[in-house]
């Protein structure tokens, strides 16, 4: 005899379950193959939070469905609020530690591959990874969009710039979106470099420390140093320690490859270079110019 066709359910799973006596994971996993749709309505308890599971024919609703439902069964509160305690802002997040999103986002990686899906479905994808504001369905996202990396196009930029301007939220978002998936579009399209500029001149934090983090892995390679200079020129005395902290990371990777002119440059500003950046930017310096750089 065939099971009744389900055509929808919806369930509430607390979003901090004590580990002992648990039993929402395992109804989880046995709903995996239904759709998982964040709810716009409140949940009736503010101790629950509402999941919509619906029937769907759509394969990236399902595959979404899918991962949604691999992160809720894989839901550790102890490592979510360990992993708060390195945000100074409230984070959005499951609670899993990095590695348990990444591996899920790398089976579904394969699958999406194995089913030819094209790059516009899965940047429709990533678009609703993202827009969901939970930390580890950005990390998914980014996974994703690392995978087309042989496909891109400079007409990508945009949609990477839309994911920085709307969704990035925290350090961790914004290190991952851009030390790869950005930094490697700019690497195959150099032109789009000069576009970095105009998000230093961005009012928002993370848009400014993007600007800064995107060249970090091409100027390890030898590449734009001269523009990863501008940014810094336009965040040399930025208030936000995070961006003060980005720039100088990105200092500090041209100094990889050319030292005596992160010196010279740190020497020129360092009467108006905040003190994070500037640490930031010396730190693999050998320990006399380090003191030059540091003397008031």
């Amino acid at each position: 005899m065939r099971s009744p066709a389900i055509s929808s359910l919806v369930v509430h799973v607390r979003p901090d379950p004590p580990k002992e006596g648990y039993d929402g994971r395992r109804l989880i996993a046995l709903v995996a193959p239904l759709i998982v749709t964040l709810s716009n309505q409140p949940p009736p308890n503010a101790a629950f939070r509402q999941y919509d599971l619906t029937m769907t024919q759509d394969p990236i609703t399902d595959i979404l469905a899918r991962i949604r439902a691999e992160l809720i069964a894989n839901i550790d509160p102890i490592a979510k609020q360990a992993g708060q305690r390195y945000f100074k802002e409230e984070i959005l997040t499951y609670g899993m530690k990095v590695p348990v999103a990444t591996a899920i986002a790398k089976r579904y990686r394969a699958e999406m591959k194995a089913a030819g899906l094209d790059k516009a479905a899965i940047w429709a994808l990533c678009d609703q990874l993202w827009a969901s504001g939970y930390m580890e369905e950005a990390f998914v996202a980014c996974v994703f969009a690392e995978s087309q990396v042989r496909r891109y196009e400079a007409s990508d930029f945009p949609v990477f710039e839309r994911w920085v301007h709307n969704h990035v939220s925290n350090w961790a978002t914004c290190d991952t979106l851009c030390n790869h998936t950005v930094g490697d579009l700019v690497m195959a399209f150099p032109e789009l470099g000069e576009r970095l500029l105009g998000w230093a001149q961005s009012t928002n934090r993370w848009v400014k420390r993007a600007a800064a983090v995107t060249l970090i892995v091409p100027a390890r390679k030898g590449l734009f140093h001269d523009l990863g200079f501008q940014i810094a020129d336009s965040l040399l005395t930025d208030s936000e320690d995070l961006v003060q902290k980005g720039y100088g990371w990105l200092l500090k990777a041209i100094a990889e490859s050319d030292q005596a002119a992160v010196f010279a440059y740190v020497m020129d500003h360092k009467a108006v270079m905040p003190r994070t950046a500037l640490r930031y930017a010396i730190e693999k310096m050998p320990a006399d110019l380090k003191a030059q750089a540091m003397a008031r």
